[in-house]
């Protein structure tokens, strides 16, 4: 018992001298860090007094091929054992950089991406790759999908690439052209299919979501491709029955270890639902049962088909709210304004509410304009949130008005939704949350994207402003719509068009 004891003491003194050495990390393998896409990073060093003296750290030095819409990726153990930063672009380049100068470890080059006057519509130009990749810290693998031309534009293929951490080689049997792909009679069609969601890694199944571009051309579907990684050949996919419903959310698809969520937009023509305006369950390889238990729409889903309202425009983010029932929950947003809380063990079939109350497990109007983002999910003393950013302001703001909204999710029966606080994001980022232990320092950062390009932090229970941005030399260049930040080993990292940008209160 007495060793026992000691054993006990010393793994207890060796646990607070990791909490406090300034060499703390924690790897960020895929998009908002979590396959629950709650965009909660667990970091002892960001305190809320810390947060307050964040600065941009002029030691790190970052150039980027942009412009730049997938979120970096981070990770302790990188090329050589360094601590690296794995950013994707548009250009379709691939780059590791060393995490604590902003240094070039590797570069790769995944084929030419696909000029936007080539495209039959849409809004990025070049098109290569948009949705965030992740990481297999276990095999040390980058799996990554990009847009790419072999002739100059005349053929158009998406492919997914799996890449060595170590050295941005390519795997053996890849990458996965996924071109010729069908779902039933359903063919995949290259040239009007986007991927802009996050790719998922789950169980050894690699999961990307595709949709259409910006302009709804085309005959394109909402798909989920499901790649084993072992096997890459004997890929499977789910798609959209109807044209339309991209899964096109930039948090992409989301996990409770055993299912994958998907949010879809709105289809076109279809006089019965077939899987637009919807969050549906997936099991592994990408099959949908069809059940009322596997899929979630609103009852006025053909009114949102028919005005381009759809979920699609944020990805579903999961939570566990304890003494709430359900306890187990999906949170879905729309470009409506409205929130919708989902039983995620029994979505629910088609709502039975009157298109703003009483859809799924409880549902209120929380904005004041379209929800297009990647929201985060985390909890304090006070109780369990959702925070998001919305193109208008928040509906029911106590106190100042603003577009990024938290939502306080009550331990009811079922549970509630209130409108906790809201703040000005200036600008058009997605959230993430930083707290030093799970419930304490919570603080909300996001990014003014497209407009003031600056960060911010937010107190977590209040919506206080605890980082306003900073003096003139912290202001950062382009930031691309939907960027969110991350953090790692104390400091802040941003993405913009043309830099990597690494914030510090050292």
């Amino acid at each position: 018992m007495k060793r026992f004891v000691v054993r006990a003491i010393i793994f207890g003194l060796l646990l607070i001298l990791a909490l406090a050495s300034p060499s703390f990390c924690a790897d960020v393998l895929q998009h908002h860090a979590n396959q629950s896409r709650d965009g909660l990073y667990v970091d002892p060093l960001i305190t809320q007094k810390a947060a307050a003296a964040m600065h941009l750290d002029k030691s790190f030095n970052a150039s980027l091929p942009g412009p730049v819409y997938a979120q970096p990726l981070y990770v302790s153990n990188g090329p050589g054992g360094k601590p690296a930063l794995v950013v994707a672009t548009e250009k379709n380049m691939v780059l590791a950089l060393d995490a604590a100068s902003g240094g070039l470890l590797w570069a790769r080059s995944l084929g030419n991406p696909v000029p936007l006057v080539l495209l039959p519509c849409g809004n990025i130009d070049p098109l290569g790759i948009t949705g965030t990749p992740v990481i297999d810290a276990g095999s040390r693998t980058i799996y990554v999908a990009a847009m790419t031309t072999p002739n100059g534009g005349g053929t158009k293929q998406h492919q997914i690439f799996a890449l060595s951490l170590d050295d941005g080689a390519t795997r053996p049997g890849w990458p996965v052209n996924v071109s010729g792909m069908k779902y039933e009679n359903i063919p995949f069609t290259p040239a009007t299919q986007n991927q802009r969601g996050a790719l998922l890694l789950l169980n050894g199944t690699l999961y990307v979501p595709y949709g259409g571009h910006w302009g709804d051309c085309g005959n394109y579907h909402g798909w989920v491709i499901a790649v084993p990684t072992a096997d890459p050949k004997s890929a499977t996919a789910w798609a959209t029955e109807a044209r339309g419903g991209g899964s096109w959310a930039p948090g992409g698809l989301s996990s409770d270890g055993r299912s994958v969520f998907a949010a879809t937009g709105n289809t076109f023509r279809a006089s019965s639902w077939m899987g637009g305006d919807a969050i549906v369950r997936l099991s592994s390889g990408a099959k949908f049962s069809g059940d009322a238990a596997d899929y979630f729409t609103p009852s006025n889903w053909k009114q949102l088909d028919d005005g381009d309202i759809d979920l699609g425009g944020s990805g579903p983010v999961l939570l566990d709210v304890p003494g709430a029932a359900p306890s187990q929950l999906v949170l879905a947003l729309g470009k409506n304004g409205l929130a919708y809380l989902l039983d995620r063990n029994r979505l629910g079939g088609v709502g039975k509410g009157n298109g703003t109350d009483g859809e799924g497990v409880r549902s209120k109007q929380v904005a004041r304009s379209s929800i297009i983002n990647a929201a985060a999910a985390y909890t304090t003393k006070s109780g369990s949130y959702v925070v998001f950013e919305s193109n208008g302001d928040g509906v029911g703001c106590p106190g100042r008005a603003g577009n990024l909204v938290a939502l306080r999710i009550g331990a009811g029966a079922p549970p509630t939704i209130d409108v906790a606080w809201c703040a000005d994001n200036k600008g058009r980022g997605s959230p993430m949350v930083t707290t030093t232990g799970g419930k304490s320092d919570v603080v909300v950062w996001s990014v003014g994207a497209e407009s003031s390009n600056r960060l911010q932090g937010f107190d977590g229970d209040t919506g206080k402003v605890v980082f306003a941005g900073g003096g003139k030399d912290d202001q950062m260049s382009f930031v691309q719509h939907m960027q969110t930040p991350i953090a790692a080993n104390g400091r802040i990292f941003v993405a913009a068009d043309d830099r990597l940008y690494a914030f510090s209160s050292r």
